[in-house]
């Protein structure tokens, strides 16, 4: 004997017009959302990617300086370029071990009316070091300056014409403590 056809035995062979055009919709706008959002999570991990490169190669010029017993010299040459110099023994040459271009369209750039950071060690300039003549890492791990004084500073990053893309790398001379920071649109956070 065959069984009549029910609602409920009908909905069991496949989806009704409905539950599809609810899923088709559901599609469409998460696609939205991630072409509209996308542009801006692409400038927000490359401005955070300079940052983190830039950490990297502080980080190293400092553990080299420790590793090989020789001052590390760094150089900061506008718009975009890094530089770790070894101080050789006898003096006076320099050899260069790195020269790092920054990523994407990041630059040092200070974006005017954005404030200092919370460490506070100064928003003068793009590189600001308290107008130290040169900033090197010391074979015992310290940050200091022609003078040997300890020295901490602030570099600041970001893209032109992009406040949201302001990143900060700041170091604490004595004992060379490197710290990232973003600017959020109100503060820097790190």
């Amino acid at each position: 004997m065959r069984r009549p056809h029910t609602p409920t035995t009908c909905r069991a062979a496949g989806y009704s017009a409905l539950e599809l055009l609810f899923v088709v919709a559901i599609l469409i706008t998460g696609s939205a959302m991630a072409v509209l959002v996308s542009p801006q999570l692409a400038a927000f991990a490359r401005a955070s990617s300079s940052a983190s490169e830039l950490v990297s190669v502080l980080r190293t010029a400092r553990e080299q300086a420790i590793s090989q017993r020789r001052d590390m010299r760094l150089e900061f040459v506008a718009p975009r370029t890094v530089r770790v110099l070894r101080e050789e023994i006898p003096g006076p040459g320099l050899t260069l071990l790195t020269e790092v271009q920054l990523e994407g369209t990041a630059e040092f750039l200070a974006f005017g009316g954005l404030p200092d950071t919370p460490d506070g060690f100064g928003s003068g300039a793009p590189v600001d070091f308290g107008g130290a003549l040169s900033v090197q890492f010391t074979s015992e791990g310290t940050l200091v300056d022609q003078a040997d004084d300890p020295l901490n500073g602030t570099i600041f990053l970001g893209s032109v014409g992009d406040p949201l893309s302001a990143r900060a790398v700041t170091l604490f001379g004595p004992t060379a403590v490197i710290r990232e920071w973003r600017w959020d649109g109100r503060q820097w956070l790190e």
